[in-house]
């Protein structure tokens, strides 16, 4: 599967490549000196919020506080991120902008041998199967290649307004955007975050290489590679590797091309814990190669370094980046290296707005995580880093972002500003902790102490916020938000063993989810679950091999959801589901059929399980702790895990929701709610009450 998206993504580069012609971003605003400011903090969590303005920590917040005032900001169902900001970009819920958890699924796909098909939700790409165009006397050949990457989410985005008004918008990291979607009127300038691809086409895969004896593997998460001695030269070999090379001739009989790698000569020095590295940079057509060197104590990250893959008798290359991180010389010699970024200032893909807007800050202040999900959290999931490597490498993107920052600030007259920080989420999910009941990894003292972390990220958004306020003047309004709050995560909830054990589900053993289901199993199955909080029926029409029929349907949804709802933990007597959501009586709009039949609203310390999100019916058991590095979260019950708004200008009204942030950002700048938007401005007084979801 990873080889395959590989292929795919890179037939989508090279011919967006080619597209991505400079637009500019310098269009005269009409805002006429109007300025509103939007500071995303994604997953802040009020309550902690709250305490730490009342200890005196945040001195900007409560600020706002005292200015416009402090609430909980409703959350979306369920509660996360690409569902969230998707809300917030439209103003309206999922039965609108169509996105309705990290994972989707095609219910009944060409392929003839599978019978759903998981994929992303926010982005998918369409790729073209026509032959390419060999090139005579070489095995080298043109990837003629119509392929698409589409961006999922539906509904019309609230800037849209201000860009046909001619007001200017410019938007750092917004989650949920890529690819970016077009501005019609070049008003608009967007950096996306939550969903940019590494140059693999996964959301962050790391390579770690060591001289320690054991099973290689690449999996979308990582790839744990040997390292080996060349005796012959004494240097350590690894192979680093990229992307498939669709300019290159597949084998025989294989459907893939072959995989581009870089050897990487690793030097350790005889005396102390340093060691060089050594590669080779392709170079462009006929110019020669560059050789790249690097000396690194144990313990130290590079700064970027440039890593091109690919050299072809025509001219066009494969350029990425990465940091290498060298963990340890001895005993044995460990290597981390980052998932591949694509370049800012020469980008092999179109991923801002205009494509030439990332180039422009790449060129002003330098090399950056391109990729949406900087925070390498898959490294300490994986057990790749230990904490304080994570928080290391963590400090590092926030350092990054602040350059960011410093450059959305300088470049900014009047309209909209929109920054977006993701390390108050991919800190707490690793570090967070407000419990003294045992930590899944860690003892007290250090659950203590990485809870800490998270509070001095809180610390950093207020330094932000401060630097704003600075700078933009009090004639700004100015609004801090996140989507969504946190809790510990304690225990996990196998849904699909739940479904096997009560008859809803047929597996072909414990062993195997699902997906490799044959055609007879599925005709028996009469509901699964997929992502992290959907539950859908075996429908007839609807998925491939449905068994449950229309008059069906009702009935059963009905059942399902008494069975979740009385659910309790054997251990404790807890309450494991708060809610069960069904989906056609919360979302309203085109792209409600499109939905979970049902929405799984997990109690507080709850969530579920790893094997659900992919549809794997493997866990020990239905309800099991959690053991994972990744010991927070917020997937749960909506109303358990509300966001924040604060604002220099009062708030109106006393429940604001996510779906209210657009409208009142339009309404800043005198434009009326547009009428396929279900929230409202959060600064007027609530004449009556509204629809909320």
């Amino acid at each position: 599967m990873m080889r395959a998206m590989n292929r795919k993504t890179i037939l989508l580069v090279l011919a967006l490549f080619a597209l991505s012609l400079p637009v500019g971003c310098k269009k005269k605003s009409a805002a006429g000196g109007k300025k509103v400011f939007v500071l995303g903090c994604d997953g802040m969590e009020p309550k902690l919020v709250r305490r730490m303005i009342d200890e005196g920590r945040l001195p900007h917040f409560a600020k706002l506080e005292r200015q416009g005032g402090f609430k909980r900001l409703e959350t979306s169902i369920p509660p996360q991120s690409p569902v969230a900001w998707s809300n917030f970009i439209t103003g309206a819920g999922p039965g609108v902008h169509g996105i309705f958890d990290f994972i989707h699924r095609d219910p009944a796909p060409a392929n003839p041998t599978e019978a759903i098909l998981p994929y992303f939700s926010t982005n998918r790409i369409i790729p073209d199967e026509k032959n390419p165009w060999l090139i005579p006397g070489t095995d080298y050949q043109y990837p003629r290649s119509t392929a698409k990457n589409e961006l999922l989410r539906r509904g019309t985005p609230f800037w849209d307004y201000l860009d046909k008004r001619g007001i200017s918008v410019r938007m750092y990291r917004l989650p949920a955007n890529y690819p970016p979607s077009i501005s019609k009127h070049g008003h608009v300038c967007c950096l996306p975050g939550m969903g940019v691809p590494d140059a693999l086409g996964s959301q962050g895969t790391f390579q770690h290489f060591s001289t320690k004896p054991r099973r290689e593997s690449k999996g979308m998460e990582g790839m744990k590679l040997r390292i080996r001695k060349d005796f012959k030269t004494g240097a350590y070999v690894a192979l680093l590797n990229g992307p498939d090379n669709e300019w290159k001739r597949p084998a025989e009989g294989s459907k893939d091309a072959p995989e581009m790698t870089i050897k990487l000569n690793i030097y350790p020095d005889p005396d102390r814990d340093v060691a060089k590295i050594v590669y080779v940079n392709k170079a462009m057509a006929a110019e020669p190669d560059e050789t790249v060197e690097m000396v690194l104590n144990a313990g130290q990250w590079s700064d970027w370094k440039e890593v091109h893959f690919l050299k072809t008798p025509v001219g066009p290359s494969f350029d990425t980046m990465a940091r290498f991180y060298l963990q340890q010389v001895r005993p044995n010699i460990e290597l981390y290296v980052s998932p591949l970024n694509f370049i800012p200032t020469a980008p092999a893909a179109t991923f801002s707005e205009p494509p030439d807007f990332v180039e422009d800050i790449g060129k002003e202040i330098g090399p950056f995580y391109t990729q949406g999900f900087a925070e390498e959290f898959n490294g300490l999931k994986n057990g790749i880093f230990n904490d304080e490597e994570y928080r290391v490498q963590s400090w590092y993107v926030l350092k990054e972002r602040f350059k960011l920052l410093d450059y959305a600030l300088k470049h900014f007259d009047d309209g909209l500003l929109f920054f977006y920080f993701s390390s108050t989420d991919l800190q707490a999910h690793m570090f967070w902790w407000d419990s003294d009941e045992p930590h899944p990894t860690r003892t007290p003292a250090e659950a203590r102490k990485y809870m800490g972390v998270v509070e001095d990220v809180y610390v950093k958004m207020d330094e932000a916020l401060g630097k704003c306020m600075k700078a933009l003047g009090d004639d700004t309004t100015i609004i801090v938000m996140s989507d969504h709050g946190f809790c510990n995560f304690r225990w996990c909830f196998g849904l699909n063993t739940w479904l096997r054990e009560q008859g809803y589900l047929v597996t072909p053993s414990k062993k195997l989810g699902y997906v490799y289901n044959t055609e007879k199993q599925w005709r028996q199955t009469r509901a699964y679950g997929l992502g992290l909080n959907g539950l859908y029926l075996n429908l007839k029409g609807r998925e491939k091999y449905g068994s449950v029929t229309a008059d069906q349907r009702d009935a059963l949804l009905d059942e399902i959801s008494a069975k979740l709802l009385a659910v309790r933990d054997p251990r404790n007597g807890r309450q494991v589901i708060k809610h069960v959501y069904r989906s056609d009586r919360c979302y309203h709009g085109p792209e409600a059929k499109n939905a979970p039949d049902l929405l799984i609203g997990y109690a507080r310390e709850y969530r579920a399980s790893w094997n659900t999100c992919l549809g794997v019916d493997n866990d020990k058991a239905v309800i099991f702790d959690n053991h994972n590095a990744w010991s927070a979260d917020h997937c749960i019950a909506h109303d358990e895990v509300p966001g924040i708004v604060l604002s220099n200008r009062r708030i109106m009204v006393d429940h604001p929701a996510l779906i209210d942030v657009a409208p009142t950002v339009l309404g800043e700048f005198g434009i009326s709610v547009p009428s396929h938007m279900t929230g409202r401005s959060f600064f007027k007084a609530p004449a009556q009450k509204l629809a909320r979801r």
